[in-house]
């Protein structure tokens, strides 16, 4: 029943504040023998390690804005300032290829209902908890939603032709404290910019993620560049808080018979 529920639209908001990876690198192709950058020191690495809540604690602060909208002045956005008299949240501004995929989308298309996982930025503003852990040649990005990982390469490792996937590859250095990744060569997804608003993403998507601590919170700062379905760049800043002491990530254990059974309670589009 989990499965079932967690599949179903829940309210999601977007604001200018507001592959399945595998860690082992194990692709079946030999990997280029790359020297990464040189060696930051361990002052220059920021502690991002650790379990991240991205549920109530932090979310509650998201639910108040909605899409393409202003939002309450003072209302808390999901960086944790508080919103601006002539605050807008950032819906992003689609081109009319983007808008003819989204007028004639059927919700029953969307590859959640088959448990197929969530892309940045979905991946990352959905209201779950999330692991990092840091290693000297990558990082390792864990999520409950979907039961995702993510490897960020920092060893200087470049993409190939071979290497396009769900969750595209990913590659990221350290600087000014902070954490940043890119990551291209996802495949078309049908729902790749926004799993509940039928927005779709290309293999054309970049995405660019800046990760830093703001005290004892996690933030980040995601944005999206995709020619072929946004007429500009649209960026988002979300951030987490300590998960408590000892907790462990639970398995999102997506059950696809249970998913697709959610759509019949969706009224049919078409026929």
């Amino acid at each position: 029943m989990r499965s079932t529920i967690s599949r179903l639209s829940p309210t999601r908001c977007f604001g200018d504040s507001c592959g399945r990876s595998g860690a082992d690198g194990m692709d079946g192709h030999a990997l280029p023998a790359l020297k990464a950058q040189s060696a930051p020191t361990a002052a220059a690495v920021p502690d991002l390690s650790g379990v991240w809540d991205g549920r109530a604690r932090a979310s509650d602060q998201r639910s108040d804005c909605s899409l393409g909208s202003t939002v309450p002045e003072g209302t808390i956005l999901p960086d944790g300032t508080p919103a601006g008299k002539d605050y807008v949240s950032n819906f992003p501004v689609l081109n009319e290829r983007a808008l003819a995929f989204q007028k004639i989308f059927d919700e029953p298309l969307s590859p959640k209902y088959d448990c197929q996982p969530s892309t940045p930025p979905a991946l990352e503003f959905d209201p779950f908890n999330m692991e990092i852990v840091q290693w000297p040649d990558r990082v390792l990005l864990r999520y409950e939603k979907d039961d995702q990982l993510r490897t960020v390469w920092l060893d200087g490792r470049q993409p190939t032709s071979r290497d396009y996937g769900i969750q595209g590859f990913s590659v990221g250095h350290y600087e000014s404290n902070a954490l940043l990744v890119e990551t291209t060569h996802y495949v078309f997804d049908i729902t790749g910019f926004d799993d509940y608003n039928g927005i779709p993403s290309s293999q054309q998507k970049k995405v660019t993620e800046r990760y830093w601590r703001d005290g004892e919170q996690l933030k980040a700062t995601v944005t999206v560049e995709d020619p072929l379905f946004l007429r500009k760049p649209t960026s988002y800043t979300m951030r987490w808080l300590p998960a408590p002491k000892g907790y462990k990530l639970t398995a999102f254990d997506c059950d696809p018979e249970a998913a697709r059974l959610s759509t019949q309670f969706i009224p049919p589009r078409y026929k």
